[in-house]
């Protein structure tokens, strides 16, 4: 626990350093590359990373359930089927936002 807390401390004070240092990105000039579209990207795989792990979470959840009371199937799958395509629609969405800002 206090291992964590460290590691959140850290987490978080480069997440403010790079919050001050976002006017430097402002300027205007030169070329270089395209910094929306590098950025769309790491949202893309952050968003389908986080969908990936709450799949695999959601469906050994319901296969746990499955096991424990199979005469439950009929509620726990549609549950897990309606579960499954909230989570989807996160990446979804975000790529639908991708192609809207990248232009």
């Amino acid at each position: 626990m206090r291992n964590t807390l460290a590691v959140l401390k850290y987490v978080f004070g480069a997440l403010a350093a790079l919050c001050f240092a976002v006017p430097a990105f402002a300027q205007g000039g030169g070329g270089g590359a395209n910094w929306v579209a590098i950025s769309a990207g790491f949202g893309m795989a952050i968003a389908s990373a986080g969908c990936g792990i709450g799949q695999g979470r959601a469906t050994a959840s319901a296969t746990e359930a499955l096991a424990r009371n199979p005469s439950a199937r009929a509620g726990i799958q549609f549950a897990l089927i309606l579960g499954l395509a909230l989570i989807e629609s996160l990446a979804l969405y975000t790529l639908v936002i991708i192609f809207l800002k990248v232009k």
